[in-house]
């Protein structure tokens, strides 16, 4: 099922007497309304009905009934009252009392009547499949004029969950788009960027082993990790575009590449992964959330820098263009006889 701990604030155990009068059955009798008010007030409260003064001193004159006979509904038939013609007759002729259960509050969500229902997940199941389970119950059970929505955590999820997919697109094309002005050209940042989907693997894999699941805080990490991983293509391809300028052809710059810049990328991964390690191993209140984010970046930046060694350099190799380096500037100046 996906829920434990099932609880609501709809609480059904409030018990509650209605007294109706019956109009007709009191014209009827000619008993005037104020008579069966007066009734009523003595059976229900303590109505002031005149005040007396003795020694100075003024005092309430307040009739009600023995304690009783007020808690018992039935009672209602030894009280009387009286018609115009100067007649008494029961109180029960006129009133009927109807006992029923209400609810204790009625709370509002959303300015509507609401009932909320409150649980924890259980073991092995995750937020969105236990959302998922709960829509479908509530579409085959509830009625057509009742509706649902969330709140609190679940709330959070479901608004943020629509905008991610949004949101991750927008990061991988900014980068794109910033990559490309960098490089001016469009092959190299996509070179760059297919460590992306390599981290991500990672990430979610390791995530998945620890028993993690899909929220807002491993979606933020998720978009920090783009961030961090594009870093090590960048290393390698500005490298062997340098190299390339220089005069070496693309199979020898990427090689150079891959080589002189491997302990750069091998110290700052290992500098994250370091950094995040206290996130992973985090203990006490919010530990969770900062686990999540720990757990991403570790294994997106493990499991992408080992990948990003040996796929960005064969990518460069079957995708770059070639680059125009200064040997190829001087011949081309001495075929038009310009000074170089």
């Amino acid at each position: 099922m996906g829920w434990i701990n099932y609880d609501t604030d709809l609480k059904i155990d409030r018990p509650q007497t209605e007294v109706n009068v019956l109009r007709d059955e009191a014209i009827d009798l000619n008993i005037p309304m104020s008579e069966i008010a007066d009734s009523l007030s003595v059976f229900l409260g303590k109505p002031i009905t005149t005040w007396f003064n003795m020694t100075g001193r003024s005092y309430e004159v307040l009739p009600q009934l023995f304690d009783q006979y007020k808690t018992i509904p039935d009672k209602l038939k030894n009280l009387n009252v009286r018609s115009l013609n100067n007649k008494l007759f029961p109180l029960s002729n006129v009133v009927k009392v109807q006992e029923d259960v209400v609810p204790r509050t009625l709370n509002h969500f959303q300015e509507l009547r609401s009932a909320t229902i409150t649980a924890n997940l259980a073991q092995g199941v995750t937020q969105g499949d236990a959302y998922t389970y709960l829509n479908n119950l509530v579409k085959k059970t509830l009625p057509k004029n009742i509706t649902s929505d969330t709140s609190g955590q679940l709330r959070q999820y479901v608004t943020d969950s629509g905008a991610m997919g949004q949101t991750f697109l927008f990061a991988i094309l900014f980068i794109y788009l910033i990559l490309a002005a960098q490089f001016e050209s469009f092959r190299d940042p996509f070179i760059v960027m297919l460590c992306v989907p390599l981290s991500i693997a990672g990430a979610l894999s390791l995530l998945l082993y620890c028993g993690g699941t899909m929220n807002i805080y491993t979606e933020i990490g998720l978009v920090t990790l783009i961030g961090l991983i594009t870093k090590n293509g960048i290393l390698i391809v500005e490298f062997a575009n340098q190299q390339q300028e220089k005069g070496k052809d693309l199979l020898e710059a990427i090689v150079e590449g891959a080589a002189q810049r491997l302990r750069p990328i091998l110290m700052t991964t290992f500098a994250m992964i370091l950094g995040a390690l206290p996130l992973v191993l985090a203990s006490g209140a919010g530990a969770v959330s900062r686990r999540q984010i720990g757990l991403i970046i570790v294994g997106g930046m493990s499991f992408g820098t080992t990948l990003t060694l040996f796929v960005v350099p064969v990518a460069y190799y079957l995708l770059a263009s070639k680059k125009t380096h200064d040997k190829d500037i001087e011949r081309i100046l001495e075929e038009i006889d310009l000074p170089s």
